[in-house]
C-alpha cells in the first residue's frame, strides 16, 4: 500500500491483524491510519490502538441497518421453525 493509504477493515477481524501487524505499520508510517470496525478477537481490542490519532475504532456497526438487522432476525426465527420442525437449520454451525 502507499504510505498514504488507510487501512478499512469492515469484514472480518482475522483478516488483518490488529494486534501486531497494522499497530507496526502505524509506528513506521508505512499507512497513514486505519478504520476498523471488527478487531482480531472481539470483543478484545489491543489498547495500542486507543493511543493512535489517526485510527477510528467502532464497536462492530457494519451491519447494523434495519434491513440488515431485520434480515438476521428472519433468518434466525426460519432457522429455528425448520428445526422445530425437524428439519436441519438453514445455517447450521460447523
Amino acid at each position: 500500500m502507499k504510505r498514504s493509504a488507510i487501512l478499512v477493515n469492515t469484514a472480518r477481524g482475522a483478516r488483518s491483524s490488529t494486534r501486531r501487524r497494522s499497530c507496526w505499520a502505524l509506528d513506521e508510517r508505512l499507512i497513514a491510519g486505519a478504520a476498523l470496525d471488527v478487531f482480531e478477537r472481539e470483543p478484545d481490542l489491543n489498547p495500542g490502538l486507543r493511543n493512535y490519532e489517526n485510527v477510528l475504532l467502532a464497536p462492530h456497526l457494519g451491519s447494523a441497518t434495519r434491513e440488515t438487522r431485520t434480515a438476521m432476525a428472519e433468518l434466525a426465527v426460519r432457522n429455528a421453525l425448520a428445526v422445530l420442525n425437524g428439519d436441519e437449520p438453514l445455517t447450521p454451525v460447523t
